[in-house]
């Protein structure tokens, strides 16, 4: 919970008399309301460049390898670009999506729940 506004003693005191207390879900939200939804996407560790950017293995003849990528850049710049495909972390990536409605907050038990 945001707590806003007001001296920093009278924060700290309030977020003191939150605490081992339920907190329903009508207190966090209200109709209408815009909200930003914090989430990690599912991991898959490490995996190779063919798994995480869908390119072809190379051909059988080719003798330098069957999972790498054939080309990484030209010689200048003298840097690997962000898009040339690399092995790395392939999920577990930290998503944020912004200004999701709340339409309706219902109880248990309730007709329209």
């Amino acid at each position: 919970i945001q707590i806003n506004g007001g001296e920093i003693p009278d924060k700290i005191t309030f977020a003191r008399s939150l605490l081992e207390k339920p907190i329903s879900v009508k207190d966090l939200f209200s109709q209408n309301e815009l909200i930003d939804v914090i989430g990690v996407t599912s991991g898959h560790g490490y995996k190779r460049c063919h798994i995480q950017m869908g390119n072809k293995e190379a051909a059988e003849e080719d003798t330098q390898g069957l999972r790498k990528v054939a080309c990484i850049g030209a010689w200048h710049p003298s840097r690997v670009c962000f898009s040339v495909p690399r092995a790395g972390q392939f999920g577990y990536h930290h998503r944020t999506e912004v200004n999701k409605k709340v339409y309706r907050v219902g109880t248990k038990g309730d007709a329209k729940s």
